[in-house]
C-alpha cells in the first residue's frame, strides 16, 4: 500500500484530499502547522472530518504538527512517510493570498520559497522520488493571451505570492534536473467549495449576504475568474499522482487545473444572491494592487495526460456551497 505525505493537510484542499486518498485505500501522513492565518479551530474541524473518514474506511492516518521552515519537523514527516518506491508527497502547505503577501512579503518568502526548498532537500535526502506541487494561476499575472497555457511566459508576476509560486516551480525543476525527482506542478485556478477559507470571496460574500451586510466590491465587476469546484481540483491532483506513479523515468510537467470557463464578479455576486434568496448590497471600491484582471485555464494538457475532466459548473457549485454553508451552521 502506498503512502502519501500531504503538507497543509488540515487546510481546505488538503483535508478533502486526505479524505479522498483514505477512501482510495492509501496510507496518509497529514502535516500541518495549524497557524492562525485564519482561525485554527477551522483546521481542527477539518482534521476531525479527516479522522472520521479514517475511522470509517479503517484507513491508516498519521497526523503531525510541524512547520516547513523547520528541517527537523520535515524529517519527522518523512520518517513517517517511509522510503517505499510508491511513496509520494503532495505539497499544498503555503502562505496563501495575494493581498496579504503584499503586506508581508518576507513571511511569504520564508514559508513558500525557503519552506519548499527545505521540503525538496528532504525528498533528496530521504530518496522520495515523486512530488505534486501546488502552484497557482497567479503566476500568469495579467497575461493578455487567454486562455492561459502552460507554455505561456510567466516572468512578470504582479504580487509576492505569485512570485513565490513561480519560484517554487523553478526549484522543483532544479531538483528534477539535478536529482531525478519526478514532479507535477499543478496550477490551481480559484478553488472553492465546502471548507473554503473564510477570507476567500465566495465564502466571505456568502457570510456577508447572510448577515445583510454590504459586500466589498472591487472595480466595476468585470474582473473574471476561472472558478474550480474542489472535487474537480481533487480529480486533477489524484490524476497527477497516478501519472507520477506510471512514469518510467524522472519527469517534470506543469498542468493547469481549472474549469476552463470564466465568470465575472458581477455574475458571481448575482449567483450567490439567488442561491441565498437575498439581494446583495455592494460597497464599491477601487481595484486592489496585485489583483489580476482575468484567469482562464487551457486544460487540454491535463485532459490528455491526467484524464482530467471537470464536471461542476459554477451554477451547481454555488448551490452546493450555500447548502454546505447553511448545513454547517454558518448562517
Amino acid at each position: 500500500m502506498d503512502t502519501i505525505l500531504v503538507t497543509g493537510g488540515a487546510g481546505f484542499i488538503g483535508s478533502h484530499l486526505c479524505e479522498t486518498l483514505l477512501r482510495q485505500g492509501r496510507r496518509v501522513v497529514l502535516f500541518d502547522n495549524f497557524n492562525d492565518f485564519y482561525s485554527p479551530e477551522i483546521k481542527m474541524a477539518n482534521l476531525e472530518a479527516v479522522c472520521r473518514t479514517a475511522a470509517e474506511t479503517e484507513g491508516h492516518l498519521t497526523v503531525l504538527r510541524g512547520d516547513l521552515r523547520s528541517p527537523g519537523d520535515l524529517r519527522r514527516a518523512f520518517l513517517a512517510l517511509g522510503s517505499s518506491d510508491k511513496s509520494a508527497v503532495v505539497h499544498l502547505a503555503a502562505m496563501a493570498g495575494v493581498r496579504p503577501s503584499i503586506e508581508n512579503p518576507l513571511l511569504y518568502n520564508e514559508v513558500n520559497v525557503t519552506g519548499t526548498l527545505n521540503l525538496l532537500e528532504e525528498c533528496r535526502r530521504s530518496g522520495v522520488k515523486r512530488l505534486a506541487f501546488a502552484s497557482s494561476s497567479s503566476v500568469y499575472g495579467n497575461n493578455e493571451k487567454v486562455p492561459f497555457s502552460e507554455t505561456d511566459p510567466v516572468d512578470l508576476p504582479i504580487s509576492p505570492y505569485a512570485a513565490t509560486k513561480k519560484a517554487g516551480e523553478l526549484l522543483c525543476h532544479n531538483y528534477h534536473h539535478l536529482y531525478g525527482l519526478s514532479v507535477a506542478c499543478l496550477r490551481f485556478f480559484t478553488v472553492y467549495g465546502p471548507r473554503q477559507r473564510p477570507d476567500l470571496a465566495i465564502h466571505k460574500f456568502t457570510r456577508l449576504i447572510s448577515e445583510n451586510r454590504p459586500l466589498p466590491f472591487f472595480g466595476d465587476g468585470s474582473t473574471r475568474r476561472d472558478y474550480t469546484y474542489v472535487t474537480d481540483t481533487l480529480q486533477g491532483v489524484t490524476g497527477a499522482l497516478r501519472w507520477l506513479e506510471k512514469a518510467k523515468r524522472p519527469v517534470y510537467e506543469i498542468f493547469n487545473l481549472g474549469e476552463s470557463r470564466t465568470v465575472d464578479l458581477s455574475t458571481l455576486v448575482r449567483l450567490l444572491g439567488e442561491a441565498m434568496g437575498r439581494e446583495p448590497e455592494l460597497s464599491r471600491l477601487p481595484m486592489q494592487p496585485g489583483d489580476v484582471l482575468c484567469t482562464f485555464a487551457d486544460i487540454a494538457k491535463a485532459r490528455k495526460m491526467l484524464a482530467y475532466a471537470p464536471e461542476v459548473a459554477i451554477e451547481e457549485g454555488i448551490e452546493r456551497f450555500v447548502e454546505w454553508f447553511r448545513g454547517n451552521g454558518e448562517e
